[in-house]
């Protein structure tokens, strides 16, 4: 097979280096026996054309651009219709697969958060994501709790996936080369079917314990109208960097308790 790569801009940064194109595609493992692969923004196929190579993957690929779909459609003939021109975010993807499907791309820097929370609300359909971001959005997601760089995103997704930094990208391997550097992470789903706590109250929790990173729980969390008692343990003397999920989880329950 001939590979190619980009030859027209189509308002994206398009990947020109084939050897971290297919470190990315070789980055997937499918697990769970997971043979189904959504691509998310092909572009001009850069990534598309080593995932074929994979004759076992059973791939589709989503773009919403219409120039960018013809032209995948014309060059990748053996993807006849799995070539979707449709916003990936606005996409029902539990029409689209009826088992489990895996998902990778280059990312687009603008929706790459929105893009890992549309995968979190599928969650028990994706075992696995390998995607391509904006370097400092890659680093809060794969940040362990203590990091200056861990957050909400690091929280909301560590509950439920295991997430690898796999390597930099520098902004060289790009036309037109972007103003930051890039890196490729993967999110592995962990074992944790649900929470044991609400889980919209988490989300609540974990937003608010953020929403001022330097101050402590204990005034972070004062809309949740906690009693006095309560917010004297040592816990709230924190700061929300400083709680693993795990203790987040906790803390969900205790506030959960406390609305009982």
């Amino acid at each position: 097979m001939k590979l190619v790569q980009p030859k027209k801009h189509l308002g994206q940064h398009f990947l020109t280096d084939l050897k971290i194109a297919q470190d990315i595609v070789e980055a997937l493992r499918l697990p769970n026996g997971a043979k189904q692969v959504l691509e998310v923004g092909p572009g001009m196929g850069v990534l598309t054309q080593f995932l074929l190579q994979h004759t076992e993957y059973q791939t589709t690929i989503v773009d919403i651009d219409r120039e960018s779909i013809a032209w995948l459609n014309e060059h990748f003939p053996q993807l006849e219709g799995r070539v979707l021109l449709a916003d990936f975010l606005k996409t029902d993807l539990k029409t689209l697969f009826d088992g489990p499907f895996c998902v990778i791309g280059n990312f687009p820097y603008n929706i790459s958060t929105q893009i890992l929370f549309k995968v979190l609300d599928h969650r028990n359909q994706v075992p696995e994501v390998v995607g391509m971001l904006q370097k400092e959005v890659a680093e809060r997601i794969a940040a362990p709790h203590g990091s200056k760089t861990y957050g909400i995103m690091s929280v909301l997704l560590q509950a439920f996936y295991d997430i690898e930094y796999l390597f930099t990208v520098h902004e060289n391997v790009f036309n037109p080369p972007p103003k930051v550097k890039s890196a490729v992470i993967r999110l592995t789903r962990n074992n944790i079917e649900t929470l044991p706590v609400d889980e919209k109250l988490f989300v609540k929790v974990v937003k608010a314990s953020f929403a001022t990173r330097r101050k402590t729980l204990r005034n972070c969390l004062k809309p949740f109208n906690l009693p006095e008692e309560m917010t004297k343990e040592p816990l709230f003397d924190k700061r929300a960097e400083q709680l693993s999920v795990q203790d987040f989880i906790q803390l969900t329950h205790q506030i959960q308790q406390h609305a009982v």
